[in-house]
């Protein structure tokens, strides 16, 4: 009888890399790696330019892949950073963040987050309540600044405590000084022209929170308009964007709206006229 020896490879088990821990013992999240700086690209033929590349780009360059599928960590990140613009929409400002800023609490005619999402006519016009609130606490001043949650609570949580001493102490060079600083929730950009009807104030200024994506969830605008009324035109605004971290620093884009809001009350004019009178 023939005696037939076959020698069995066995599978070799994979080489499982342990989760990065911070110092406090826990789990690091996967979102505090800066991309710019991670190249996961398998032997690339000119590192330095790559990394100089994604150092130019928000874009996911150089990830990597595992045969025609991306790797798993490019895959995690990437569903990490969905996550993160979807509860930054579905979430509220803190109230403990909107009493320790000393905001004068508002809402729009939304009364949750679907119909806000659903209905952005409503976001545009505030509830009958708070109308009488603005009725009662806001008096006729030369700069009306408001803030909304807009599409991102993290962008106000992120930026507007930077950026609000950053416009007060610009203003105050002029001689202009911030009094009650609204903040309305369930907020739409035109809800400022509903507060240019209520006051009567020469500029209104509204930082509100962008819709975010997978670059960040924390990019704040600046709508700034002179003498803002309901219907009119959008070339009537100025708009300063990409207010967050990785990109115009809070403390900078407050200079910036500062001498923005000056240049409108010299000239009486904001948006695209503001523009074409700044080049004459």
């Amino acid at each position: 009888m023939t005696i037939i020896k076959t020698k069995i490879n066995l599978l070799t088990p994979p080489q499982v890399q342990p989760l990065p821990i911070n110092a406090e013992g826990e789990i690091a999240d996967i979102r505090s790696v800066n991309l710019k700086q991670q190249l996961l690209q398998d032997h690339p033929a000119n590192p330095a330019a790559y990394r100089s590349l994604k150092a130019a780009t928000p874009a996911r360059l150089g990830m990597g892949r595992a045969g025609l599928r991306y790797k798993t960590r490019s895959i995690l990140r990437l569903r990490a950073d969905h996550a993160a613009a979807q509860d930054s929409v579905w979430s509220d400002v803190p109230t403990d963040f909107i009493k320790a800023m000393n905001f004068l609490p508002l809402q729009s005619q939304c009364q949750d987050e679907t119909e806000y999402l659903t209905r952005p006519d409503h976001g545009r016009r505030l509830a009958d309540n708070s109308i009488k609130t603005v009725v009662q606490s806001i008096s006729k001043v030369p700069v009306l600044l408001a803030v909304g949650d807009g599409l991102s609570s993290e962008a106000i949580t992120a930026n507007v405590g930077d950026v609000i001493p950053a416009i007060k102490q610009g203003l105050k060079l002029h001689d202009i000084s911030i009094d009650t600083i609204p903040f309305i929730r369930f907020s739409r950009v035109a809800v400022e022209d509903h507060l240019g009807d209520l006051t009567k104030v020469g500029v209104v200024c509204l930082l509100i929170g962008e819709r975010p994506g997978l670059a960040t969830a924390k990019s704040m605008s600046a709508y700034i308009a002179y003498r803002p009324t309901t219907g009119m035109p959008e070339a009537r605004r100025t708009v300063i964007s990409n207010i967050h971290p990785g990109g115009i620093p809070a403390v900078e884009a407050g200079a910036y709206i500062a001498q923005t809001i000056c240049q409108m009350l010299r000239l009486k004019k904001s948006g695209l006229d503001l523009k074409l009178a700044l080049k004459n």
